[in-house]
């Protein structure tokens, strides 16, 4: 039996398209298998929609995702547990790779994911940024996440104090374990957050709480970012003036982020790239290793997940990532202290 677990509040414009997709996927699976919509305290036609599409409806009012995952787990009967989220486009082939893995022995796993073609460019391009070092870092998107029952239930499900990066904390847990996979095939997400003036919001907000992790256990602190979307509009495209120019700044940013490692290693770029070019590319460098300097909370984390870590490979991998974490935020530290004297110098 394979149960698929859809968290929604809230999300009648998203939900039926989504239910259809897992449906599909499923059948091409060739195995039993069943859909549970957990309904977080809906005011719209979400368990409507929901039954329409022949799933399940479980009524909770918890307004805390995590919470809401392991209701519908609890509720299932399956010995697989796919958690997708609501808004959220999977295909056969994703699915059929995922219980491939899970047949070969791994505890779970999760799929990158990609932008529906409404996000702005910058945020598509960041995504699929943030995926390659979420792969290298062994994380799975909260888009779509899987696991076996028995390693569900041996980490205790999903951690029910957070409100935000539910998803690292539950990829780590499941790799004490076992394997934990992410896969090369992708799903398809909403952009909805990432459209007009929210999107610099939502990255202003990870910032916040890269630099200060204990608001992820505040629901106040995260609320207007995951639990405050505006899910009745987000078919619409907010192209106000401010909306754009926050766009095309961002842009600039992600592709110096990208493409700087390139040109630091070809010399005959920096040329290509002097004047006010490389003016630009300094002043958003700049702001990159004052961002950056969030490393250092990550590597506290890493070096936690080390310590409780059972698994000898596991070890491994962390302290690689520890030592390239450590070495990226010294190296951003550096950027910083050197910067404000030199400002300091050329403003007096």
């Amino acid at each position: 039996m394979i149960s698929f677990i859809v968290p929604a509040h809230n999300e009648q414009a998203c939900l039926g398209r989504t239910l259809q997709a897992i449906d599909e996927s499923a059948r091409a699976a060739r195995q039993q298998y069943e859909i549970i919509v957990v309904d977080d305290a809906s005011t719209v036609a979400t368990a409507e929609i929901a039954r329409q599409n022949n799933a399940r409806v479980i009524s909770v009012n918890h307004r805390q995702i995590d919470a809401t995952r392991n209701a519908g787990a609890r509720a299932a009967a399956g010995e697989r547990l796919f958690f997708v989220d609501a808004d959220t486009i999977t295909h056969p082939r994703v699915v059929a790779s995922a219980l491939r893995c899970m047949d070969k022995g791994a505890a779970g796993g999760g799929a990158p994911a990609r932008f529906d073609g409404d996000a702005p460019l910058y945020a598509q391009l960041l995504l699929w940024y943030l995926g390659l070092w979420m792969r290298l870092a062994g994380i799975g998107g909260g888009a779509f996440l899987f696991c076996t029952r028995d390693a569900f239930d041996a980490v205790g499900g999903f951690d029910e104090q957070l409100f935000g990066a539910e998803d690292a904390a539950m990829s780590w847990a499941l790799q004490r374990e076992g394997r934990f996979v992410v896969l090369w095939r992708f799903v398809l997400t909403s952009g909805r957050r990432m459209r007009g003036i929210r999107g610099p919001q939502m990255l202003a907000g990870l910032i916040r709480m890269a630099f200060f992790p204990g608001m992820l256990t505040q629901r106040s602190a995260v609320k207007k970012i995951w639990y405050e979307s505006n899910r009745k509009d987000s078919h619409k495209i907010l192209n106000s003036l401010a909306a754009q120019v926050f766009n095309v700044i961002l842009l600039l940013i992600t592709i110096v982020l990208i493409t700087d490692p390139l040109i630091d290693h070809i010399p005959w770029l920096k040329t290509v790239i002097a004047g006010p070019l490389g003016t630009v590319r300094f002043a958003v460098n700049i702001f990159l290793a004052h961002v950056f300097l969030a490393l250092w909370p990550c590597a506290y984390f890493l070096l936690r997940s080390l310590f409780r870590q059972r698994r000898w490979l596991e070890r491994i991998k962390l302290v690689t990532l520890l030592a390239l974490c450590l070495w990226f935020a010294w190296g951003c530290t550096r950027g910083v202290i050197w910067f404000w004297p030199w400002f300091y110098q050329k403003v007096i």
